[in-house]
């Protein structure tokens, strides 16, 4: 046999090892696509996003991407388009390689007019406070308004009581008159953002000084 008869033999070989190489991949394919669906679109996190913040478009950008999968591994709700998650909030961390799904988000929550945050770690806190008729005076309180708390204690024996800043430049979130009748010296109820430190320290001063009074800070 010539060289030239043996090498157009290898080339037929080599095309119908080809042709059965194709045939067997596409049966797979389809046998694969038999057990698992169709390959559908979904949004996937290529990078972790964090809980909490919003997504926009760069940040969509940069962290989701479509990928086709399987409809047999795709979770309810999975976003198909990463502009479905613009302007949404995850609600936990997505990590790398996840599913971004319509029930992980949710619309932000805008705080109500005038009304500030309290600040990370501060609640709402009512301490009776003395000497206030200043600050009541004064009209509404601002929303940004920030005040020291005076301690005054009881005389100890023969000598005086001592008077010091058990907290300095809280937020004052609300002041109202008390129930004694105003005048000075009437009792006020001050709503302070105060952290659990603090309040504990200006609960713990009620019960045992003389007066607590607030200093505005301008």
């Amino acid at each position: 046999m010539s060289r030239r008869a043996r090498a157009a033999g290898f080339l037929l070989v080599s095309l119908l090892a080809a042709g059965a190489a194709a045939v067997i991949a596409n049966g797979y394919g389809t046998s694969v696509a038999r057990g698992y669906g169709s390959l559908r679109p979904v949004v996937v996190a290529i990078a972790p996003v964090s809980s909490g913040d919003s997504i926009d478009v760069e940040s969509a950008t940069r962290s989701l991407r479509v990928r086709r999968v399987p409809s047999r591994f795709v979770p309810p709700g999975a976003l198909v388009d990463p502009a479905e998650a613009v302007g949404l909030v995850p609600e936990a961390d997505l990590p790398a390689g996840s599913y971004l799904l319509a029930a992980q988000l949710r619309t932000p929550r805008h705080r109500a007019p005038g009304r500030p945050g309290l600040g990370r770690g501060r609640h709402p806190v009512e301490i009776l406070v003395s000497g206030a008729e200043a600050l009541l005076a004064g009209g509404p309180i601002g929303v940004t308004s920030k005040v020291d708390v005076v301690v005054t204690t009881e005389p100890s024996g023969s000598g005086a009581g001592r008077t010091y800043v058990a907290v300095a430049a809280v937020p004052l979130l609300a002041l109202m008159p008390g129930s004694e009748e105003p005048g000075p010296g009437g009792s006020a109820v001050a709503t302070l953002a105060l952290t659990r430190p603090q309040a504990l320290r200006l609960i713990a001063a009620e019960s045992f000084a003389r007066r607590l009074t607030l200093l505005s800070r301008g």
